[in-house]
């Protein structure tokens, strides 16, 4: 393998961890809550029906962008139109219950 070889897929190591999605303890430190919506969809076929849906994810608020880009999906790629969105947000972990421990104990 060349030198050349090698830089390239040193580059491409690099590229793969920083595109990799930021595991949920990170998105909860970052300030991410669990994000719940309860979704009322019309049936295409039969407009009086009401369908539900749920969606879950972690999500920013009070913007939530996640939840609206899957909103903005469902709207421009489903045929079930939208009859209501429900949500609820529970920040799971808060700057309060995140404490650095200063001491350590071994034991033998």
């Amino acid at each position: 393998m060349t030198a050349n070889n090698c830089a390239t897929l040193a580059l491409v190591d690099k590229r793969r961890l920083s595109m990799r999605e930021p595991s949920d303890f990170e998105r909860q430190i970052n300030g991410y809550g669990l994000t719940t919506a309860h979704i009322l969809y019309r049936i295409p076929d039969f407009v009086s029906v009401l369908q539900t849906y749920v969606w879950q994810d972690y999500d920013l608020a009070p913007d939530f962008p996640r939840m609206q880009q899957f909103l903005d999906f469902w709207q421009t790629n489903l045929d079930g139109p939208l009859h209501s969105v429900r949500y609820t947000h529970q920040r799971l972990i808060r700057p309060n219950e995140w404490r650095r421990i200063e001491g350590e104990f071994t034991l033998n």
